[in-house]
Formats: C-alpha cells, structure tokens, sequence
C-alpha cells in the first residue's frame, strides 16, 4: 500500500472512530450498531461478549439511550496497523467526561479490528480495555 492511499484509509477508519463517538455522545444506537458487520464480535469494557450484530444492537439499544445523560464520551484514534490493505487494527483512546468537563473514571484503549468491504470500513471484532492507573 503506497503512502497515499494509507493516508487516505486511515481517515477513513478515523471517520468510523469518530461515528463510534458520535453515535455514543447522541445516544444513537442504529448508528452505533450500523458500523458492525454483521457477524462481528464485541467485549464490552466489562467483559461481556457480544457475538453478531442482532445481540449487538440488543445490548446497545439496552445501555446507550439515557447513557450520556450527565456525561459525554470521547474517541480518539491513536495507532493503525494495516494487517492487508483491507484488515487494519485500530488503536484509540477514550475517556467518558463530565458535562463540565472533567475525566471521570479510567481511560479506555480500545481495540477495533476493521474490514474494508464494498467501499466501507466496518468493525468485526472489537475489544474494550479500561486502564487501570498502577
């Protein structure tokens, strides 16, 4: 893959992180659950394992509305790892915040494992891992 068209990849899997962050600030679980293949799997940040997009979206659509009502979430994508020109591995960084703007709780350090497929990147098997300060 020449430079370019990493650069170009990259924001666009910077582009989906950024989806996750609006989708969870806006309590919008379509939107969230949209960004999965449908047979991907999840570990939420509490270890609970999340297999196809059905139970996905039925944890999602459980958790997220009223999730964000005293707080936000931010996302930020801090390294990609192009496993093929279609399979990267995504690094972010997260934190939830107080509306006034203080961290609350551990960071988190997800990991997304991304699959280009008919032009769009999509989430196929992710982890979520809170930080825990030693």
């Amino acid at each position: 893959m020449d430079q370019q068209t990493q650069e170009t990849e990259t924001e666009a899997i910077k582009q989906v992180i950024a989806t996750v962050q609006h989708s969870q600030q806006n309590e919008l679980p379509d939107e969230f659950v949209g960004l999965f293949r449908a047979d991907a799997i999840w570990t939420t940040g509490h270890g609970k394992r999340l297999t196809g997009r059905d139970e996905i979206s039925a944890f999602t659509h459980k958790v997220l509305p009223g999730a964000m009502k005293d707080s936000t979430a931010t996302y930020e994508v801090v390294h990609v790892l192009f496993i093929r020109p279609d399979v990267a591995a995504v690094k972010a960084q997260a934190q939830y915040w107080t509306l006034e703007g203080q961290p609350i709780g551990n960071a988190g350090t997800p990991l997304y494992v991304m699959a280009k497929e008919d032009g769009q990147w999509r989430l196929v098997a992710c982890q979520n891992t809170e930080v825990f300060a030693e």
